[in-house]
């Protein structure tokens, strides 16, 4: 009868059962951290060719604005609008704009200054701002 229980190599089959899960789980162990590995790499190189394209657009932006300010109009009209500068035997204007009088408010709005939550208050007591 213990013949018939044992199979191959003299081994019953929970035995081999249990041998065939270790070497699974073998099999699985040693491909999985190669495989990590592959996957994390391949996910680090795609963030830095991504990171390599934003900087050869970034130098490459950066050159059309130095080619731009080789330019020695270029350079005079910014000058001019950014600095204020003016060619000797001009005469500067500075234009100054008078200020918009302050809003009136209307009956039912807000005064201006003055937190919500006191003009609310105001509403619900009757009473004057304290």
């Amino acid at each position: 009868m213990v013949a018939r229980t044992t199979g191959l190599l003299g081994l019953s089959s929970t035995k081999r059962a249990a041998i065939l899960a270790i070497v699974v789980c073998a099999l699985a162990l040693t491909v999985a951290v190669p495989l990590h590995n592959y996957v994390s790499q391949r996910q680090e190189l795609a963030r830095v060719t991504a990171r390599q394209e934003a900087l050869q657009a970034e130098v490459a932006a950066l050159a059309a604005q130095r080619d731009t300010l080789s330019d020695p109009a270029e350079v005079a009209a910014q000058a001019r609008t950014r600095l204020g500068y003016v060619a000797p035997g001009e005469t500067p204007y500075i234009v100054q704009l008078p200020t918009p009088p302050a809003p009136v408010p209307e009956s039912g709005q807000a005064e201006p200054g003055v937190p919500w939550f006191r003009t609310l208050w105001t509403d619900v007591s009757g009473g004057a701002n304290r």
